[in-house]
Order: C-alpha cells, then structure tokens, then sequence
C-alpha cells in the first residue's frame, strides 16, 4: 500500500492514518508459509516539526511447525515499527530511516520487513517440547518410547558385566 504523504510534509502536527491488510501468504521460509491469514496493519504517519513520523503495528498469526517434533501449531505475533521517513539522506548508511517515493511511503514493504526480522528464528511448539526420539521417531511428548537407553561403547563391558550379575 503506497500512502501518500504530500499533504502533510510542510504542514507541522498533521497526520495520516493507516489501516489495511497485508497479503502475505506468498512468502516461502524453506519450504513453509508461515502467513496463511491476512496481517492487520494499523497506525499513522505524522509530521513533527518537519520530521515524518512512522508509528504503526502489525498484528499475525503464524502457521509454523515444531523444530522440536514438528507438530504443526500456531502463534500470535505483534511487531511494531516506528521509523523516521525522508525525501532525501545525507549520510546514505542510515537504515533507521526510511525513503518517500514521490512523497509516499511503501507500507507493505515497511511492514514485510519489520516482521520477518521480528520473527524468532527457532519454533516452538512449547518451550518444554521434548521432540523426536532419534532412534524410532516417537514423539516424546505423547510419552517415552520403547526404546533401550543406548549404552556408550567404551562402557560397552562394564554394562555387560552388570547384565550378568542381575540375572
């Protein structure tokens, strides 16, 4: 959504407010689309002292599955962005601020950005997921597998030696 902010630029106080849905659904994380619904994007853009202003929030809720046992599970995610927007820079390594275009702001490209670096980069179904067991691939939430515990090798004798003497 381009948001035109020509009517406010020399104009101290106003402000333009924002609200619209960010389609997001085509964005591909190694082979996951996280985005499935809409994200509801909302705030305004206002000019203090001749300084644009961008303050807004974006609200989704993530599709993601468990790196741990890889149910799939969803979680909310609230990512606010407040930037500064210009016409022009002077120093051209300032990320903090944000070029107009013909006196518009891309908002879905301001707000793509702030939550894809917003999103964590591990996912958890909970924070105490106990995953897989590597061996039979059970999933060690839903309780323990029937697997033997695996003995180190260098001990390999040591346990044969306890089996011996508990028959």
């Amino acid at each position: 959504m381009q948001l035109d902010l020509r009517p406010i630029l020399h104009v101290p106080g106003a402000a333009v407010p924002f609200s619209f849905q960010l389609d997001l659904a085509g964005l591909n994380f190694y082979g996951v689309r996280p985005f499935q619904m809409p994200v509801e994007v909302s705030g305004q853009v206002r000019n203090r002292a001749d300084a644009l202003v961008l303050a807004g929030e974006a609200a989704a809720v993530l599709d993601l599955r468990c790196d741990r046992c890889l149910r799939p599970f969803r979680r909310e995610q609230r990512t606010t962005v407040e930037c500064l927007l210009a016409e022009t820079l002077e120093d051209e390594e300032n990320d903090d601020i944000v070029l107009l275009d013909h006196g518009a702001v891309d908002l879905d490209e301001v707000f793509t950005t702030a939550l894809v670096l917003d999103m964590e980069s591990t996912h958890l179904c909970a924070e105490d997921c106990k995953g897989l067991c590597a061996r039979c691939g059970a999933d060690l939430n839903q309780g323990p597998c029937r697997c033997k515990p695996e003995v180190d090798p260098r001990l390999a004798a040591l346990a044969q030696l306890l089996d011996t003497h508990s028959e």
